[in-house]
């Protein structure tokens, strides 16, 4: 499945070179390179945000136009689209969790929100008064999307931290130094002329801790002292003490194995798909969008070429209708309804350039971060790529799309990813369950040395000496002191662990639930979208067949006019239908490319079909270069 080919492909976007169209490297974040105890310590560096736009545009503007194939659109949606770049960061959020939850940490979260493109003024559609519009059909608007943001976190969230507590699996080094005097006053007929006991004591100690993912807990302690005291029962006086040990804690019953303790790192891994997922939800919004757009344009480009030829035929009518007059078979009122005519003509070709006007805004918006020089941002754009004609019909069942629909679309891998993940929260929730029950294993030696304070007393050797005396008692191992036991806890009630249970438990059920609503809805937008298509070719074939039957009938009455047969009420009555044909055929035409576009996003094939390479996609630097202007028709 494509979604299992992009997890693989992000793992490697940090690391991406800089593509010439795009001048720049997409790496949004690195940790430091490994080679040294302070690594850790260092800050990772984040890339500030990059708002300027890719040179393609500039490559594609020409004699103070943009010539813009439906090809060169989608590569600058990639390259400069916002939306695109902020779903970019999610994935970075995503690997930021991952590294936060080696360390036993909850994940944070990723976003789990696309935008949809700007819904932008549709295709050309003429009122009843035969004035130019802009508009969709409520049907086909409602398969492509309002222009807002859509929220993705029904299908699951990042689940609480419920369960055992995880051990902190980053190891780390405990260590303290402390130097201390102290002053006892005595009163005590045991010390009779001592008016205070005096110590000087000095502190130095280092540990090692570390969590592992079974549940157990590593603290290995190197402690050292050295006292120097005027107490004159001590026998060694000063004296230096060491201790070495080690203390395991392992449990048993909750929080023991390496499910629970590995939860929060499969949860990220999880969350890390999902933000592939989202992003190519946004992918496919985006790429939707910007061919909706495109072919918008070209239906309005496409009106303003109806609306020339409009005008151009009752200018001719106007002519033809004077040189009537002059020769005596017209009348006044003739010249004057051809008058009329032409001004409404010209009006409604006026309303159509101001909407291709619109429809650039929007697109060029679509496609640029908002720097651009004034040059481009005033530059018609000229959509080189006229509107393909439908298709031949293939014999592809609702069934067989709904299965391709199911492979292919990420929300319902996203939603089989939280269920996992859901999951994963139930399963360290029972643990929890469990009472508590650890064995706790300590392993501990001990050294002493000191001067002889005493006079008179027989003299140890092995504790006499200074600090390396000491050492050499716990090198071999002269005093062990080693333990093995349990310690257990047994909650009564455990009324909040058996909560957390249900309420997971709650969850897994709901998000099957969820699945199977999306299951639903896909096959109810696929099969919608597959009846729109249907609709949009036999709708686009009859506005045809309108468009060549008008057009006999305007020349059938243009010729009963020139032999005194009609009157140029009913020609003009033909032509205004004419041109009205003419623009419902331009509107039809786009109309199925938009439905076709949209079954294409209902089953998830889009980017498959437009051959976007989903590599190009992820660092936002399309390898493919534009065309030649030459293009242009």
């Amino acid at each position: 499945m494509k979604w299992i080919f992009v997890c693989a492909l992000t793992g490697s976007l940090a690391a991406q070179t800089p593509n010439p169209s795009s001048s720049r490297s997409h790496a949004l974040w690195e940790m430091p390179k490994a080679g040294g105890i302070i690594t850790g310590y260092r800050t990772p560096r984040v890339a500030d945000v990059y708002l300027e736009d890719s040179v393609r545009l500039q490559s594609l503007f020409h004699d103070g136009k943009i010539y813009l194939s439906l090809r060169d659109a989608i590569s600058l949606t990639l390259e400069n689209n916002l939306d695109l770049e902020l779903e970019r960061y999610g994935i970075r959020l995503a690997d930021s969790d991952v590294l936060r939850s080696k360390a036993g940490s909850l994940p944070r979260g990723v976003p789990l929100s696309i935008r949809e493109s700007a819904a932008g003024l549709g295709t050309p559609v003429v009122g009843p008064n035969g004035t130019l519009g802009g508009g969709d059909s409520p049907a086909l608007q409602s398969l492509i999307g309002p222009g807002v943001q859509v929220d993705l976190s029904i299908l699951g969230s990042v689940p609480l931290p419920t369960g055992p507590a995880i051990p902190n699996l980053d190891p780390q080094i405990v260590a303290n130094a402390s130097g201390s005097h102290q002053s006892n006053i005595q009163n005590s007929t045991f010390l009779p002329g001592i008016r205070s006991l005096n110590s000087n004591n000095t502190v130095a100690n280092v540990g090692y801790q570390q969590g592992f993912t079974s549940g157990g807990t590593l603290d290995l302690f190197f402690n050292n002292s050295r006292l120097n005291q005027n107490n004159p029962l001590s026998l060694y006086n000063p004296t230096v003490t060491s201790n070495i040990g080690i203390t395991f804690t392992q449990p048993l019953l909750r929080g023991f194995g390496f499910e629970a303790n590995r939860r929060y790192i499969k949860i990220a891994a999880n969350n890390r798909r999902v933000s592939d997922t989202v992003f190519l939800q946004q992918l496919i919004a985006t790429v939707s969008g910007i061919v909706r757009l495109y072919w918008d344009l070209q239906s309005l480009n496409g009106d303003v070429r109806v609306r020339e030829q409009a005008v151009a035929s009752a200018d001719q009518f106007l002519r033809d209708s004077r040189n009537q007059k002059d020769a005596g078979t017209f009348a006044e009122i003739d010249v004057t309804r051809a008058q009329s005519e032409l001004s409404r003509r010209q009006r409604d070709l006026a309303v159509a350039r101001s909407l291709v006007r619109q429809q650039e805004a929007v697109v060029r918006d679509y496609l640029t971060r908002g720097r651009v020089d004034s040059a481009l941002a005033n530059a018609p754009i000229v959509a080189t790529d006229p509107l393909p004609e439908p298709a031949p019909v293939e014999s592809v069942s609702i069934d067989q799309l709904y299965a391709v629909a199911l492979r292919d679309r990420p929300d319902a891998a996203q939603a089989k990813i939280q269920l996992e993940n859901a999951e994963l929260s139930l399963r360290g929730s029972q643990n929890g369950v469990r009472p508590e029950l650890d064995v706790v294993a300590t392993a501990e030696n001990s050294g002493l040395a000191g001067a002889m304070e005493q006079p008179g007393f027989s003299v140890d050797h092995l504790l006499t000496g200074g600090y390396g005396s000491a050492l050499s008692e716990l090198a071999h191992n002269n005093f062990p002191t080693y333990s093995v036991g349990v310690q257990v806890a047994l909650p009564f009630r455990n009324q909040a662990a058996r909560s957390d249970v249900i309420r997971d438990e709650l969850t897994v059920r709901q998000q099957q639930i969820r699945i199977r609503q999306l299951e639903k809805q896909i096959r109810l937008e696929v099969t919608n979208a597959s009846i729109a298509v249907d609709q949009a070719r036999e709708t686009y074939e009859a506005t045809k067949s309108e468009r060549v039957f008008q057009e006999q009938i305007l020349a059938d009455e243009q010729q009963k006019l020139e032999v005194g047969a009609s009157t140029s009420y009913f020609v003009i009555e033909y032509q205004r239908d004419l041109a009205a044909a003419r623009s419902a055929e331009v509107s039809a035409l786009a109309n199925y490319q938009k439905a076709k576009t949209a079954l294409q996003r209902a089953t998830g094939t889009i980017l498959e079909d437009y051959q976007i390479v989903l590599d190009d996609a992820f660092r936002g630097a399309v390898q493919q270069r534009s065309g030649p202007p030459s293009t242009a028709r």
